[in-house]
């Protein structure tokens, strides 16, 4: 260790050298750390592990180097501080394929880069970095929490069933591995149940019953108190997962642009929720069931210009093959019922086909040579509005007429497009504005039965995201990462080089990109 004496005076010659190492920002005399400062910025930088970095991939340089090698030990210093801050400022992973929902607003790193060599404290320059987007505080101490649990060796583990029939632990049973196990694992994260001493360990109670639907609902599961594969696979979740996913929430958030002051909607799509917002105020906030794993919602920034009433469904051509087809193998006569129709092209024509003269259980589900369309109506999979945000995935939102999936807790159901629970509270506000519209003439448009459209006087922004981890009102929740995209992102996060952003398409690509020539039903 220098003396602090000796520090001093070699501070004065090596902190320039230090600058020019991250940049051309001047350290003003003034403001010189002391040898102090120093050595609580380098253990600052090697608690990067708690903002979700990993400290290896700055460059620290050990202490021990000060003393033989004081000049360079503080401009390698400086160097690994001013990557970190920028990291810090604006998300490590800055750009991953499909993924148009990692936006980062522009920071202005000249600035930081001067505060970081313009302090006496760089260190707390570090921390004021960090803790710049919203909720950082709750994330990092959640963050805590889950490596503390990893070190001291996981979640209690909860068995399997010996036997298929007694795969789901039902409320009353009694069970001497499976019960204490499961008592255990909920008392991991349940400090009222942990405080309890059941009289009988082996039996599934009402105290372990209301701590098990407590715990069911914190993780959005349906809060029934049955123990099934779902929240069996939730339960045994590795810890090092949740490590991963707080990991990836604190670096989404780094640069999140600042709120617009027009409205917007925003669908998250492992939340399962839709919000209309206007600058930060929720005006409509509303349950949203999405597409399946194997049918993934895209993430997109598109734009809403037009509502449809009384939409007809032109059925894509793998909903026909995996989903239609076996319905009209089964019961052609019921599709008929709920509005479907068969065409196919004969001499370069369109025809319509009876349903019931087809031999369905002949028809190769690889090539089906048939079209199918929904007409508006009761039945219709888009229920009785559609709402049009063009683009090449022919996604939108629209009404449904399953009503009752809504009440589930885990709704990705869908083939790609959005569900609303609550359609008519969203045609109301999208239609504020237009001429000639107001909820009247909406409900006249409905109960005509005939399809018809209007276009948006104020076309609104929609994008749909995704986001695990949600921070509102002071409170976490944590989402299932659906489709596996927390598990791309912490792989980039861990790269030493995250993935480079592409350059931008031209300006003329961009202005010239035509809508889709038709939106279809998913």
């Amino acid at each position: 260790m220098l003396r602090r004496d000796a520090c001093l005076v070699f501070l004065a010659s090596v902190l320039p050298l230090a600058a020019q190492a991250a940049g051309p920002a001047v350290v003003p005399p003034a403001a010189r750390p002391d040898w102090d400062a120093l050595l609580a910025l380098a253990a600052r930088l090697r608690a990067l592990d708690q903002d979700g970095l990993n400290p290896a991939h700055y460059a620290i340089p050990a202490d021990a180097r000060a003393t033989a090698d004081p000049q360079g030990y503080a401009a390698a210093l400086y160097a690994a501080a001013w990557a970190a801050v920028s990291d810090l400022l604006q998300g490590r992973v800055r750009y991953l394929p499909g993924r148009p929902d990692l936006r980062r607003d522009i920071v202005a790193l000249p600035a930081w880069q001067a505060r970081l060599h313009g302090s006496p404290d760089p260190a707390q320059v570090v921390e004021q970095a960090a803790l710049l987007p919203p909720g950082t505080d709750l994330l990092r101490s959640a963050l805590r929490e889950a490596r503390a649990r990893v070190e001291a060796g996981g979640w209690p583990k909860v068995p399997p069933s010996a036997t298929p029939d007694t795969m789901t632990i039902e409320p009353g049973v009694v069970d001497p591995v499976r019960v204490p196990a499961l008592r255990a694992r909920v008392a991991a994260e349940d400090a009222a149940l942990a405080a309890e001493v059941p009289a009988d360990p082996a039996a599934y109670d009402e105290t372990l019953l209301d701590a098990v639907k407590r715990w069911q609902s914190a993780y959005n599961l349906d809060a029934d108190g049955r123990v099934g594969p779902a929240t069996l696979a939730v339960m045994n979740r590795p810890a090092e997962a949740r490590v991963a996913q707080l990991r990836v929430a604190l670096d989404q958030r780094r640069a999140m642009p600042r709120p617009q002051p027009g409205r917007r909607i925003e669908v998250n799509v492992p939340d399962f929720r839709l919000k209309l917002l206007e600058g930060e105020r929720a005006l409509l906030d509303m349950a949203v069931i999405v597409g399946k794993p194997q049918r993934a919602t895209p993430l997109l920034s598109v734009t809403m210009t037009t509502v449809q009433f009384n939409p007809p469904w032109g059925v894509p051509e793998r909903n026909a093959r995996e989903d239609l087809l076996p319905k009209f193998r089964r019961d052609p006569r019921a599709m008929i019922e709920k509005g479907f129709r068969v065409f196919q092209y004969i001499g370069g024509e369109r025809v319509e086909v009876d349903p019931l003269s087809v031999n369905w259980a002949a028809v190769n589900p690889e090539r089906v040579p048939y079209l199918f369309r929904q007409d508006a109506g009761d039945f219709s999979a888009l229920g009785r509005i559609k709402f049009i945000m063009p683009n090449s995935d022919d996604i939108y939102l629209h009404d449904t007429p399953d009503r009752g999936l809504f009440a589930r807790r885990d709704r990705a159901f869908s083939s790609g497009c959005i569900r609303l629970e609550r359609p008519m509270d969203l045609l109301g506000a999208v239609l504020e504005g237009t001429p000639g519209w107001d909820r009247a003439k909406a409900d006249a448009a409905l109960e005509s039965r005939q399809t018809s459209a209007v276009g948006l006087r104020r076309p609104l922004p929609v994008r749909l995201v995704y986001q695990t981890a949600v921070v509102e009102g002071g409170r976490l929740r944590l989402r299932p990462d659906i489709y596996g995209l927390d598990a791309a992102y912490v792989r980039a996060l861990d790269q030493r080089v995250p993935p480079a952003a592409p350059p931008p398409p031209p300006a003329a690509v961009v202005a010239g990109a035509a809508a889709p020539t038709a939106v279809v039903a998913r």
